[in-house]
Parts: C-alpha cells; sequence; structure tokens
C-alpha cells in the first residue's frame, strides 16, 4: 500500500496527464532517509532512478527543492544537469547564473553576527553540528539526547537575540532535528512558484516532509496539483506516505504514468 489516503492513485493518474509537468522533490527526510550524520544522507535506489527517468521525459521537469545549499546539493542527489537543484530554502538555484546570488553589506554584517553567536554556543556544545549556509547557518542536533537537544537550541536563540536584537533582522527556521537562522526570508514557496513559472508547468507534484515543506505546500495550487507529505505530523498536504522508501515507490510510479503517456 503506497498511498495513506484515499484518491492518490486518481490524483496521479490525473497529473501525468497534463500538457507539462514539474515535479519537485524535497532531499533529506523525503527521497532520503534521515541520518545521523548528514553528510552520508543518500536518495533511496528507486527515488534515484525514478528522477532519472522522469527528467528523461519530454514535457516534464523534475527539481530538488532543500534547505541545503547548492554546493553540496548535486553530489548528495547524484542528479545531473537535466534535473534542477533548488538550495537554501529557495535561495539558491542551479537554473540560473552562478553568481546570481549576492548578500547586500548590511546582510553581510547579520550574517557575520549570526555565525559568531552560533559559534560561541557551539564551544559549549561540541557534540552539535554547525553548518555554514550562503545566507544562514544551521545547528544540528539530530543524534542527541532530547533534553541536550533543547538545551542546544535554547542557548543558540538566546545568543543570537543577544547580538542580533532587531526585529525582522533574520529568519528562524526549525525542522527536524535543525534550528536555522537566515538574513534572507525566503521559503520553499517562493522556490515552487518560480519553478511553476519558468518551466510553464500545467500541474506540479511536490514531497516534503518538514514543518519548512508546509510552505511548498500552500503553494500548491488547483486540482490537478499534487501534495504529498512523507511520514507523521499535521500537513497541509492532501496525501501521505510513511517514509522515503514508501516515497521512492511513488515517484517510481509517477514515472511509469507519465512515460505511458509520453508514448501515448
Amino acid at each position: 500500500m503506497i498511498a495513506e489516503d484515499g484518491g492518490l492513485d486518481e490524483a496521479l493518474a490525473s497529473l501525468t496527464r497534463v500538457p507539462r509537468l514539474l515535479v519537485a522533490l524535497d532531499f533529506d527526510g523525503t527521497v532520503a532517509p534521515l541520518v545521523e550524520d548528514p553528510a552520508t544522507a543518500r536518495p533511496t535506489p528507486a527515488a534515484r532512478e525514478a528522477v532519472a527517468r522522469l527528467a528523461g521525459l519530454p514535457a516534464t521537469s523534475v527539481a530538488y527543492v532543500s534547505g541545503r545549499q547548492l554546493s553540496e546539493l548535486g553530489w548528495l542527489t547524484g542528479a545531473d544537469d537535466a534535473v534542477v537543484l533548488v538550495g537554501s530554502h529557495g535561495a539558491e538555484t542551479s537554473a540560473g547564473p552562478r553568481d546570481a546570488f549576492a548578500l547586500s553589506a548590511p546582510e553581510r554584517r547579520r550574517l557575520d553576527a549570526l555565525r559568531q553567536a552560533v559559534a560561541r554556543v557551539h564551544d559549549r556544545f561540541p557534540r552539535a553540528r554547525i553548518e555554514q549556509k550562503p545566507a544562514g547557518v544551521g545547528v544540528h542536533v539530530r543524534g542527541l539526547e532530547t533534553g541536550l537537544g533543547h538545551a542546544v537550541f535554547g542557548a543558540t536563540r538566546a545568543a543570537v537575540e543577544k547580538v542580533v536584537p532587531e526585529v525582522g533582522a533574520y529568519v528562524i527556521r526549525e525542522g527536524k532535528g535543525i534550528l536555522e537562522f537566515a538574513v534572507r526570508d525566503v521559503t520553499k514557496a517562493d522556490a515552487i512558484r518560480s519553478l511553476r513559472a519558468s518551466t510553464r508547468a500545467d500541474a506540479v507534484f511536490f514531497a516534503g516532509d518538514d514543518v519548512t515543506d508546509e510552505d511548498g505546500f500552500q503553494a500548491l495550487e488547483g486540482a490537478a496539483d499534487v501534495g504529498v507529505k512523507v511520514g507523521e505530523g499535521v500537513s497541509a498536504a492532501p496525501f501521505r506516505v510513511a517514509d522515503p522508501a514508501a516515497l521512492g515507490a511513488l515517484v517510481a510510479r509517477l514515472a511509469v504514468l507519465r512515460a505511458a503517456w509520453a508514448a501515448a
């Protein structure tokens, strides 16, 4: 059983018959199982093969939309140039010029302050992992005891509020085992809308597992769009699968249906 919600098979059948289709996928926890060391995350074989097949079909665009920075998303996914990579929740994309992303001087100053604050907290909690991003910094606590993780997040929030007290100077995103601070307010909703426009898609399939993916689900529109939540938790997505393995099977089914449409 792929889907926990009725109607998904019918939704996929309708979706795969549109003239131009966009398939957008989150990475961690969606096509790749969550792991303690983020550098070891890889897509399931079924998802990787289905993405490659979809990307080779006519009138079909495929994109990874992730909170990961663009520089690491390519080698983590193993995707070729036919797949668009969108990193940092939409702030970076492989579809545009490599130098398109640039922070203003005030943004750079705020980013430096954020990184210094997080570094000081890391000195107190060295088991936490720090991830530097082009427009922000993240603190990973996956694998730490629950109480220790909460302590790391609390101390980090306090440190950041002390060095960057201005309201609206940064955005906070909390996901599964990560707390992120960014000086550029871009979400996966922005990414989905931009991808829809650039690909001229008639319908969008989007799958995600985390709180930050809810922005992407909110950007879906019309009866033909399909949103799939991976795992547990409240979600705006109308459909749900249990885990990345089930999502891989679902995307493989999507590829089969789209290939049949292309061959007709």
